[in-house]
């Protein structure tokens, strides 16, 4: 009899583990799986990247959490959560701009890896080629038009000598001043560059060549953009119009003209790349890829910074501007 209890008893125990067992693995099942998403700073492009990412899935249909991290300008921190995805095993790991990507490439080999917002993923070690480079990551660069946002700028300001202000720590930022001095050059326009490290510099680098230029650009450099209004406040006291590629960040600061990506649609197509991979596509076969779409390119131009400048926006400007800003409202 005691034996026939023990026996049963021992049935019972099973019987419950495996009813845990099939308890958890069901939770488990129903759990959405996790995208980590890192971006080097918190500024309105590279924000506009992040919430793109998110809504494009979710209206695609796919159920997923996400670990949104910012590191702050500081590539320690950009590490740590590489490690914390790692750790965590988070199906997908997103890096928006070059620093965080940079960093999920160091940490990370298994998991698939996108980048958003990346001037040159293959000088930024991210690729070997921009081809279908095989491995697990591939992404979207914003390969910024420097050629065509200097001739706008040159359609307004008569410009002489083009002051730059750059992070010479950032990959994506080098390339793009070494394009500017290039095309600068190549117009007869003087270039006058002033690097910096971290963002606390922005103001008194602009301080130093703003009594020396005609005019300003701005590239996709995320140290810079994050101090933007610094920058923008310093030249405008000088009476220096400032161009720069990002439209995003510069929708509620006084730059004269903007002129670049959507970074809010290269979110949307960042998240359609996820959902592609999801559905199977191997991300080992998929090259880099670009928004070529004009829709996707924006021109915003503040007619109330060219009037305090003594500026005169030509039609021709006006008519492609996508946004312009006239007694402090949007008005198109």
């Amino acid at each position: 009899m005691k034996r026939i209890r023990s026996i049963m008893v021992c049935m019972l125990v099973l019987m419950l583990a495996a009813v845990f067992t099939l308890s958890a693995a069901g939770a488990q099942e129903l759990r959405p799986r996790v995208i980590g998403i890192s971006k080097i700073v918190s500024h309105p492009a590279l924000d506009a990247v992040e919430q793109g990412i998110q809504d494009e899935l979710a209206e695609q249909g796919m159920v997923f959490q996400f670990d949104l991290q910012n590191a702050n300008g500081d590539f320690g921190a950009a590490m740590q959560i590489a490690t914390k995805f790692r750790t965590d095993q988070v199906a997908y790991a997103v890096g928006i701009a070059t620093p965080t990507s940079q960093a999920l490439v160091n940490v990370i080999e298994e998991i698939p890896i996108i980048y958003s917002a990346i001037t040159d993923p293959v000088s930024a070690g991210l690729v070997d080629t921009y081809d279908a480079p095989g491995g697990n990551v591939t992404g979207f660069s914003d390969m910024t038009p420097v050629a065509e946002q200097l001739r706008i700028l040159m359609e307004m300001v008569d410009v002489k000598r083009l002051g730059h202000v750059y992070s010479s720590g950032e990959a994506n930022a080098v390339v793009l001043a070494g394009i500017a001095k290039e095309v600068a050059e190549s117009l007869g326009i003087e270039f006058i560059e002033q690097t910096v490290t971290n963002s606390a510099e922005v103001r008194s680098a602009t301080q130093a060549i703003a009594g020396r230029v005609d005019a300003i650009y701005v590239s996709t450099d995320n140290t810079v953009v994050s101090a933007l209004a610094a920058l923008v406040e310093v030249a405008n006291s000088a009476g220096v119009p400032v161009m720069t590629a990002d439209p995003s960040s510069a929708e509620g600061i006084d730059v004269l003209a903007a002129h670049g990506f959507s970074y809010y649609n290269m979110g949307r197509a960042t998240g359609r790349l996820i959902a592609d991979i999801e559905r199977g596509r191997a991300i080992g076969t998929i090259p880099t890829q670009y928004m070529t779409d004009p829709a996707d390119v924006d021109l915003l131009v503040n007619l109330d910074v060219a009037k305090a400048l003594g500026i005169s926006v030509p039609d021709s400007v006006r008519q492609n501007a996508s946004m312009i800003i006239q007694d402090g409202q949007m008005v198109q």
